[in-house]
């Protein structure tokens, strides 16, 4: 599976929004008869587009309120020693996100935490005991604006091979 139609478009954006959706709800909402539906989903998810289903769960609710978006500098950026740090920080459940980043420091974390004082901690005890950690700069988030998981499609939508490529699938 190469490219998408408006049919996949709008299946991926349907189940991005509700991913409990029946095959005969979503069928009906983007406009096909169920077995199409069910071959289109599959074949999204065995090509990749679709990675996993998975329930969002309000973090403060389960007494994690802190969120710390932290900068981490390492020493030295070369093969083996990053990716030593890349596999610690996978195995850390409390850093729920990291990016590789460019400009200033090395690695941009997201770090869930019950509050302020297990935070410092973690900070101290874990996050600077990684290997090859220059430095840490961290900045606490005062409130959520927007949070959303959904990626957004439009610039799919507008791409007149997309919508017009078909497999014979509808």
């Amino acid at each position: 599976m190469e490219t998408l139609d408006k049919f996949d478009l709008a299946i991926l954006n349907e189940l991005q929004q509700n991913g409990r959706l029946t095959n005969a709800e979503l069928a009906s909402r983007v406009g096909l008869s169920a077995a199409p539906c069910w071959r289109r989903v599959r074949a999204l998810e065995a090509a990749g587009f679709i990675r996993g289903y998975r329930a969002e769960l309000d973090r403060e609710k389960i007494g994690l309120g802190v969120l710390a978006f932290v900068r981490l500098d390492a020493e030295r950026n070369s093969g083996d020693i990053t990716r030593s740090l890349e596999a610690a920080i996978r195995n850390i459940p409390d850093i729920v996100a990291c990016h590789y980043i460019s400009g200033s420091g090395t690695f941009e974390l997201q770090v869930v935490s019950p509050d302020l004082n297990h935070f410092s901690r973690f900070a101290r005890d874990v996050l600077l005991n990684l290997p090859n950690v220059k430095d840490l700069h961290t900045s606490f988030s005062l409130g959520e604006v927007k949070a959303a998981s959904a990626l957004p499609l439009s610039h799919l939508m507008n791409t007149k091979e997309v919508i017009t490529a078909s497999r014979g699938q509808t």
